[in-house]
C-alpha cells in the first residue's frame, strides 16, 4: 500500500467509524452469531497474492462485524465499561501512525515525560497525596501482578528473583472474598500459589473485609511458620462493588509490616468527584500501590491502567533489569520499562492528555454523577416489579437483583435479555446464589437508555420466563 492509498482509506475508515458510533443504538448490543460461524467464512490458507483494500473492507463489514459485541453501545450494562471517547481514539490513531516503541526515555522522550505529567494530573484529579508517582500499565492485572511480585520480593529480602522460592517457605497474601480473579492469577504467576492466597470473609453494607478475621488469619499463619507478605484491598469489587474500609486494613498492615495494594480498577475513576471520597477513599494515602483503569469509567480507550506508587523503589528493586543495550548515558532519566513487567511500551499517555483536555475534569465528573444517579433510579424501578429482589444495593453505579425463581430462572432471564439484543447484562454469584448484575458506565449512555432497561427486563420476564 502506498501512502496516497493509505490516506484515501484513512478517510474512508474515519467516516465509517463516525457512522458506526452514531448508529450503535440500531444494533443488538451482543454479537448474535453462533460458535464457529465466523471461522467458517474465513479461508483456511493465507492468500499468495495481494488483495484489494476494498475487498478486505467488504469482508470486514460482512464477516467480522456481525461477530462483534458492541462495547461502545449506550445500552452496554454488562461487566464494566471499556470506554473509548472520540478524542482518545484520535490520540490512538496518532500513536499508531508514529508507531514508537517507548520503552526508554531516549526511545521517545516525549512519551516518557508526558506519561509522568499525566500520572500526576490523575493523582491530583483523584485527590491523592503529593509524593505519589506511578506508571501507566496495560491493565489492572499487570499492575496487580507487579504489586504481588513486589510483596514477594520484599518479604524475602529481595532474594526471590535471584534464588527462587524453594527455600523461602510459604508466603501468604491476604484479601477479601470479593476480589477480582486477577488477584488469584497474580498469586499463580508469582509462584505464591492459590493455597497461599488467604481470602477473608466480608460483612457490612459494602461487603467489606472483616478486619478481626484478617488479624486472626495473620496471627495463625505466623504461629504456623508462614510468612505474611502483603494485603490486597478493594474499592469497587467486580462482583457487587464491594469496598473495604481502608483505614482499619492499613492499620493491620502497618502493625504487621506488610506491603499493601489497592484494587480500584473500576471505582477509582469516580474519585474525581470530591463528594465521593469520604465514603470510598478515606485513608487511601497510606497504600503502597493503587491501581485504577482510565479505560473503564473515565473514557480512555483500552488499554490504559494507572498504577500509583507511594515509593517506586521496592517495585524497581523487584522488576528492574538493565543489560548494557538498555543503559542510558548522560543525565538521570526515568525509564518506565523498569517499572513494569513488559519491556515494550506504547505511548498510552497521549490519549489521557487528549481526553482530559477535551472534556475537562468537570465534564468527566458530570458523566459519572449521572451514571450513579440513573443506576439508583433504575434500581428503584426494578424493586417495584412484583417478586423481584434487590440483592445488593447500588454501590456507585452497580447493583444486583434476582427475579422470582431459582438460579436456573436467573440464568434464563439473563440469556433471554442478551438474545433479545436491546441491552446487555451479566450474571454473577453472591452468597452462593446467582444474581443479575447491572452497571451503568458507558460513556455515551443517556437516562433514556438506562430506563429502557426497565422495560426490557420487565417485558422479557413476563413474556418468556414468568410461570403461567
Amino acid at each position: 500500500m502506498e501512502w496516497d492509498e493509505f490516506a484515501h482509506w484513512g478517510k474512508y475508515i474515519a467516516d465509517w467509524s463516525a457512522d458506526y458510533r452514531k448508529t450503535l443504538r440500531d444494533r443488538p448490543v451482543r454479537a448474535q452469531t453462533a460458535p464457529g460461524e465466523i471461522k467458517a467464512q474465513l479461508p483456511v490458507s493465507p492468500p499468495e497474492q495481494a488483495e484489494a483494500m476494498d475487498a478486505i473492507m467488504a469482508d470486514f463489514e460482512g464477516i467480522v462485524m456481525p461477530g462483534m459485541t458492541h462495547w461502545q453501545h449506550p445500552r452496554f450494562f454488562a461487566y464494566f465499561p471499556a470506554n473509548a471517547a472520540p478524542p482518545s481514539i484520535l490520540a490512538e490513531m496518532l500513536v499508531s501512525t508514529v508507531a514508537a516503541q517507548c520503552m526508554l526515555w531516549q526511545t521517545s522522550p516525549a512519551a516518557t515525560e508526558v506519561e509522568g505529567v499525566m500520572v500526576d494530573w490523575l493523582r491530583q484529579a483523584l485527590g491523592l497525596a503529593d509524593g505519589y508517582t506511578g506508571v501507566i500499565q496495560d491493565s489492572a492485572s499487570s499492575a496487580t501482578l507487579s504489586a504481588v511480585l513486589t510483596m514477594r520480593e520484599r518479604a524475602t529480602g529481595f532474594t526471590g528473583n535471584q534464588d527462587g522460592l524453594s527455600t523461602k517457605g510459604q508466603l501468604r497474601i491476604y484479601c477479601s472474598d470479593q476480589v477480582h480473579s486477577s488477584i488469584d492469577r497474580a498469586c499463580w504467576v508469582a509462584g505464591i500459589g492459590q493455597a497461599n492466597l488467604v481470602k477473608i470473609p466480608t460483612n457490612g453494607p459494602r461487603h467489606s473485609m472483616d478486619v478481626a478475621a484478617l488479624k486472626a488469619a495473620i496471627a495463625k499463619d505466623r504461629a504456623n511458620g508462614h510468612t505474611p507478605a502483603g494485603i490486597v484491598a478493594i474499592t469497587g469489587g467486580t462482583g457487587v462493588g464491594a469496598c473495604d474500609i481502608l483505614g482499619p486494613v492499613l492499620e493491620v498492615a502497618k502493625a504487621e509490616n506488610l506491603y499493601t495494594h489497592l484494587d480500584a480498577a473500576w471505582a477509582g475513576a469516580a474519585m474525581i468527584c470530591p463528594e465521593l471520597r469520604s465514603d470510598f477513599w478515606a485513608d487511601v494515602d497510606d497504600f503502597d500501590s493503587i491501581v485504577f483503569n482510565p479505560h473503564k469509567w473515565l473514557g480512555a480507550q483500552f488499554d490504559c491502567s494507572v498504577q500509583f506508587l507511594k515509593d517506586p523503589q521496592p517495585q524497581l528493586n523487584t522488576l528492574k533489569i538493565e543489560p548494557e543495550y538498555l543503559k542510558t548515558t548522560g543525565e538521570s532519566v526515568t525509564n518506565y520499562s523498569e517499572w513494569t513487567i513488559p519491556l515494550g511500551r506504547r505511548f498510552r499517555a497521549l490519549k489521557i492528555w487528549f481526553l482530559i483536555r477535551s472534556y475537562g475534569l468537570e465534564g468527566l465528573r458530570t458523566r459519572i454523577r449521572n451514571h450513579i444517579l440513573w443506576a439508583g433510579e433504575l434500581c428503584e424501578e426494578l424493586r417495584g416489579i412484583a417478586g423481584f429482589e434487590i440483592v445488593t444495593e447500588p454501590i456507585l453505579s452497580l447493583f444486583s437483583f434476582r427475579c422470582p425463581g431459582d438460579d436456573d430462572c436467573q440464568q434464563r432471564l439473563v440469556d433471554a435479555i442478551n438474545d433479545d439484543g436491546r441491552i446487555y447484562v451479566t450474571q454473577g454469584l453472591f452468597g452462593d446464589r446467582k444474581i443479575i448484575r447491572f452497571q451503568v458506565g458507558q460513556f455515551d449512555t443517556t437516562r433514556a437508555d438506562v430506563m429502557m432497561a426497565y422495560s426490557v427486563i420487565k417485558d422479557i420476564w413476563q413474556r418468556e420466563i414468568k410461570p403461567n
